[in-house]
């Protein structure tokens, strides 16, 4: 109803129903930004380019920078180009031995290029190290990799990350949306409840950066 209004308004006042849409379709965007989150940031990708260029750059300028390699290499996960990131990775082997961070990489890029086997046991190296690197979302890379090959460890690997997030919105979301790929509505929707729940318990600090997930439960339960 208050689109409805706001649109009616900015027509009245405009003239031109196209114009309205969209200055109204803008404030709704940046509210979200400012207030909820659920609406992807136009702006990331562009940072992420940027940021790009300047690793390559100063790879380019000091091949031995292995802090630069390995911050491209996560950068090219993210990118979806599995290949180079591991290419890069690979070189940089054994600076990063002992690093957790460094294990889930590699791991995730072989997974998703089809090396379950050692993607598998990388990341589980990585995890070993440090069981809450990247606050448990390796786990969630994990169950999201084996779905549709092996429910049952899929199933292990979410309730590995629950362990570990137990007062995150965002961390019930996940899980609900993984257990309703896995045909277990009845998790997924108490999972959902659980996100909201956390919600209404945390902080007003907190609640910001966890009233998109929220949402997205509210959201998830009802389809």
């Amino acid at each position: 109803m208050i689109k409805i209004l706001g649109f009616l308004l900015l027509y009245r006042l405009l003239g031109n129903p196209i114009l309205a849409l969209v200055i109204l379709l803008v404030v709704l965007y940046f509210v979200d930004r400012r207030y909820v989150g659920i609406l992807p940031s136009f702006s990331k990708p562009f940072r992420r380019s940027r940021q790009m260029s300047r690793l390559r750059t100063a790879i380019a300028q000091n091949p031995n920078d292995v802090t630069a390699k390995f911050d491209l290499a996560r950068l090219l996960i993210e990118r979806k180009r599995y290949s180079e990131a591991k290419e890069l990775l690979t070189a940089i082997a054994d600076r990063y031995e002992t690093s957790a961070e460094y294990w889930v990489e590699l791991g995730y890029a072989n997974l998703k290029l089809g090396q379950l086997a050692e993607g598998e046991a990388q990341m589980l190296k990585g995890l070993d190290i440090n069981r809450r690197a990247q606050y448990g979302q390796p786990y969630l890379r994990l169950a999201e990799i084996f779905r549709h090959v092996d429910q049952d460890k899929a199933l292990h690997y979410v309730s590995q990350f629950q362990e570990i997030q137990t007062s995150s919105s965002e961390a019930y979301y996940l899980a609900g949306s993984m257990f309703k790929t896995l045909g277990r509505t009845e998790d997924a929707k108490l999972a959902f409840n659980e996100s909201m729940a956390v919600y209404r318990s945390l902080p007003k600090y907190k609640k910001r950066q966890e009233r998109g997930w929220a949402l997205r439960s509210y959201f998830a339960k009802l389809r």
